[in-house]
């Protein structure tokens, strides 16, 4: 491992996971998805990147699959969101300036979190893998934009990594 422990590669994972999955589940639950949808859309939006960085490093299976505390985070992030969902529209409603009543304002900035969160991380797990400085970046910059990718596929979205110049770029 390239951080100082062991531990300090799974508190980036599972904040990365966690805050991925709630914009997930705030997409999901904007689109009227029942609580299995919002699970399954906070599932692949925390650890879709993730995925698909395993698939590229030939990590099989995939540390998202095989690994509890990351689907765990994901769950929750999840269902806090599905079940808190009612009260942040109402607190929204109350003060209709504050720009968290926006749902695309509170995706945009968890976004920014978790792709900073799973570029390092996603870039770390490359290089422990000896893949080389290059393939670190791309795969780090991948891990990064692939779950909210995943997310806007599945919801019927152009992706926000296809729309914003300045989406992929800070990753890499």
């Amino acid at each position: 491992m390239l951080t100082d422990t062991a531990s300090t590669q799974l508190v980036l994972d599972l904040v990365g996971v966690f805050v991925f999955a709630l914009t997930g589940a705030i997409v999901g639950v904007r689109r009227g998805l029942d609580v299995f949808g919002v699970l399954v859309l906070g599932w692949i939006a925390g650890l879709g990147g993730g995925i698909i960085r395993d698939v590229f490093l030939g990590i099989t299976p995939p540390v998202a699959v095989s690994d509890w505390r990351l689907l765990a985070a994901a769950v929750v992030a999840g269902l806090a969101v599905f079940l808190l969902h009612g009260t942040w529209q109402e607190v929204a409603q109350r003060h209709p300036d504050a720009r968290l009543g926006r749902v695309s304002f509170t995706v945009r900035l968890l976004d920014a979190a978790g792709l900073a969160v799973f570029a390092v991380s996603g870039a770390l797990v490359a290089l422990d893998a000896q893949a080389g400085a290059l393939a670190a970046t791309l795969i780090g910059g991948i891990t990064g934009i692939g779950g909210g990718l995943l997310r806007d596929v599945l919801t019927g979205q152009v992706p926000e990594v296809l729309r914003r110049e300045l989406y992929a770029v800070p990753a890499l």
